[in-house]
């Protein structure tokens, strides 16, 4: 099918942002990303509308309330804010037809950030209806109405199982690691053709793993990187009782001991494979360079936001080891475990990490030469998670309960 006449050109595109005089669109307000982005898009002026849903305890004004003030933004900037309480995965968005319609007629802009981000096929009909069904519908809403440029957050992993060099374009894959990156790049297809049909203008924003704040160590999520660090240091809890409380028989089945200036140790070798580590980009970087490339490339494409140099397992056994006061902790290539098989203790600590141990042991190269291109004229740059960095995170993962208390924490 031959692609429409762009629905903007980028004179009047550049014009109507530098007066502010469009409306943005923003789905996943309520998640990480979506909600440092909307924080970003309302400090700079922008008006924006936030597609959300109730949860069991909060309706979807609250809980945007909540997070704008875990985010810092203040009354005025609130006051070019419109919140509508909808359902991605229904049709129409679960509004009635007039709500709809006046929707569809108000968006100039979408960035779309809401997902459904779990790596389980026991959930492959709810990941699907999120990143599928619901991205169906909220194209839906912009073919309708006068949308003439949608902003995609995707993965950087929808370059599937490969190893070495994944290039910043559409990719061509059917070999995939779980049903979140299966689902993320089916999404890219799905908009790549629609928008080009539609005229359209489409951006897609790749990063890798997101982690918290390099400045003050703050997020919002604790999976990802944090998984396998709060499971470390469950099991460093569970084996501390044991030994304190319950005579150290479980402890001394696991080979676990206590040292005598209070560290512990715990035998365990996680894999490593023979990859590059993993690729880590802490949730400000990617904020500032979402608003970069968003102003910047007019016309879209395909901007992988990620580190140039990723943290390899070892510099992260070494972090972890350090702020845990642990040993025994050790990066192995996976040749290690045919010399010698696993004890109990690293089965186990692989029973609880398993949907992210594809990750660990990564050979995917990520290409950003398009991206950088873009950054490097303002001078931003990726900064590396050291120690000081990382031990900003684990203390406010720490100290917020790995999320169970953190707006509590917040309001302190």
């Amino acid at each position: 099918m031959q692609a429409q006449t762009i629905r903007i050109s980028a004179q009047t595109l550049v014009e109507k942002r530098r007066q502010r005089d469009c409306s943005i669109l923003v789905t996943g307000a309520t998640g990480f990303i979506g909600s440092h982005i909307t924080s970003a898009l309302l400090r700079q002026g922008y008006r924006v509308l936030l597609l959300a849903r109730p949860d069991k305890q909060l309706g979807a004004q609250a809980r945007i309330a909540q997070l704008l003030e875990w985010l810092g933004i203040g009354p005025k900037e609130q006051d070019r804010l419109k919140v509508v309480e909808a359902l991605l995965d229904q049709p129409h968005l679960g509004l009635d037809q007039t709500h709809y319609d006046n929707l569809a007629q108000s968006i100039d802009e979408i960035i779309h950030c809401a997902s459904h981000t779990s790596f389980s096929e026991r959930k492959r009909q709810e990941v699907e209806r999120a990143n599928i069904k619901g991205l169906r519908h909220l194209l839906d809403l912009a073919v309708q109405g006068r949308c003439y440029f949608l902003h995609h957050m995707s993965t950087a992993y929808v370059a599937g199982k490969k190893s070495g060099p994944c290039r910043e374009e559409f990719v061509e894959t059917d070999s995939f690691t779980n049903v979140y990156e299966e689902t993320k790049y089916l999404g890219e297809r799905i908009l790549h053709e629609k928008c080009e049909d539609e005229g359209i203008r489409l951006t897609v924003y790749r990063p890798s793993i997101v982690y918290g704040s390099s400045e003050d160590g703050r997020s919002l999520r604790f999976n990802a990187l944090y998984y396998p660090l709060r499971t470390i240091l469950f099991l460093k809890h569970l084996f501390m009782k044991d030994i304190k409380d319950e005579g150290g028989k479980r402890a001394e089945q696991m080979g676990v001991k206590m040292g005598k200036d209070g560290s512990l140790r715990l035998p365990i070798r996680i894999e490593a494979g023979n990859g590059n580590g993993l690729n880590l980009v802490p949730i400000d970087f990617l904020v500032k360079a979402f608003m970069e490339i968003m102003d910047t490339s007019l016309e879209g494409g395909v901007f992988h936001i990620v580190n140039r140099r990723p943290k390899t397992i070892d510099e992260l056994v070494a972090y972890t080891t350090r702020y845990f006061n642990l040993e025994g902790l050790e990066a192995v290539h996976e040749e290690a475990f045919l010399e010698k098989s696993r004890n109990g203790l690293e089965i186990l600590f692989d029973n609880y990490v398993e949907a992210y141990k594809p990750y660990m042991a990564d050979a995917r190269i990520f290409n950003n030469d398009k991206t950088q291109s873009i950054l490097e004229k303002k001078g931003i740059q990726c900064p590396d998670l050291d120690y000081e960095v990382f031990s900003k995170c684990m203390e406010y993962a720490i100290e917020t309960g790995w999320g169970t208390n953190l707006f509590e924490k917040h309001r302190q």
